[in-house]
């Protein structure tokens, strides 16, 4: 019998944490190579496990899968896994490997493998939309030809072309190497969501982004929903994980109070208002916030997406969503750390 995945969903609990590709200085140049800043990769990876994510996806569109070179991204693949399980072996990293083939994400899955690494962070090819048949064949395909590689699908609307068809749902659940979904592209907890998941169950988490976290948790609760994405912990992880905490430890008032900063935060950032405009720009946007957030260094965005070509508006609005940001952390602290004491 194939070996199987370490992990299944229902091990799948806590915060995602989704950060970024670190960047050398001219990673923004045509002719730029081995971009990757390895160093601050080491701190990264480390600095978000002592901080106390409980599982790490990488390569994902903030991880400028689709700007790496396959030597850059090999590099940056070994160097964040072994150093994750440097610290802790067992501890849940999936790296991307979304390429524009079947064949081309096999090979990596299967180098991802050697490596140790959990699993993938898996969307589809989109050079041209995927019809559900063919999306389903894809997945069993890669899911067959690497059996025991855990898989987190990315359904990402403006990504991939659209979303996943519930009868595509009723496929992976037939896979035991898809652990969790990370639910994005727009999405938040409402018809398709419920109507996904009733396919799903607790066979997997729909992972929402943390700002729909608690309405997610408050009505399925954690056996559906015992997981989160969250790119933001890039930007320092403790408000989210202090949501974590409330939920898990049933304080529902306080998860409720979290929540609402952490949407007020989010309020300027133009994801919240238009997410097919923030589609357009999301690889330096979201770099913009993490590298002013201070808490990773990632440097620049690489070609063609960079940072030059944003229009100032957004700038200025991420500026201040991560100055919104900055002020929940010290507005936990007198709320909650206080009560600690």
């Amino acid at each position: 019998m194939s070996k199987l995945p370490k992990v299944t969903g229902r091990d799948m609990r806590g915060v995602m944490s989704y950060p970024p590709t670190p960047a050398l200085p001219g990673s923004d140049q045509v002719e730029a190579q081995n971009t990757v800043d390895l160093a601050e990769t080491e701190r990264m990876i480390t600095q978000l496990m002592r901080d106390g994510v409980d599982a790490i996806a990488l390569n994902g569109t903030l991880g400028e899968m689709a700007t790496l070179t396959l030597d850059e991204w090999k590099a940056f693949a070994e160097c964040a896994v072994q150093t994750a399980h440097s610290i802790d072996p067992d501890f849940p990293i999936f790296v991307g490997a979304t390429t524009l083939s079947t064949r081309e994400t096999v090979s990596r899955m299967r180098f991802l493998s050697e490596l140790g690494a959990t699993g993938t962070l898996l969307g589809r090819p989109m050079w041209g939309e995927m019809v559900a048949p063919v999306m389903e064949k894809f997945y069993r395909d890669v899911a067959e030809a690497v059996p025991e590689m855990a898989i987190v699908v990315y359904d990402n609307t403006a990504a991939f072309g659209g979303i996943i068809p519930r009868s595509v749902y009723r496929t992976l659940v037939q896979l035991p190497q898809v652990v969790a979904v990370k639910y994005a592209g727009g999405a938040s907890v409402g018809f398709r969501y419920h109507n996904d998941m009733a396919h799903t169950g607790t066979k997997f988490p729909l992972m929402p982004i943390e700002t729909d976290w608690f309405p997610a948790w408050e009505m399925y609760g954690e056996e559906l929903v015992g997981m989160a994405w969250s790119s933001t912990t890039a930007m320092g992880p403790d408000p989210v994980l202090h949501l974590r905490d409330a939920l898990q430890q049933g304080r529902t008032e306080d998860a409720r109070w979290l929540t609402e900063r952490l949407r007020w935060a989010h309020e300027p950032f133009i994801v919240g208002q238009d997410f097919f405009e923030f589609a357009k720009y999301n690889i330096p946007l979201e770099k913009i916030r993490v590298n002013q957030a201070g808490y990773i260094h990632v440097g620049q965005s690489r070609v063609p997406y960079t940072e030059d070509l944003v229009p100032q508006v957004h700038w200025d609005t991420t500026t201040q969503h991560v100055e919104r940001y900055k002020q929940i952390s010290a507005e936990i602290e007198a709320r909650l750390g206080a009560r600690d004491k």
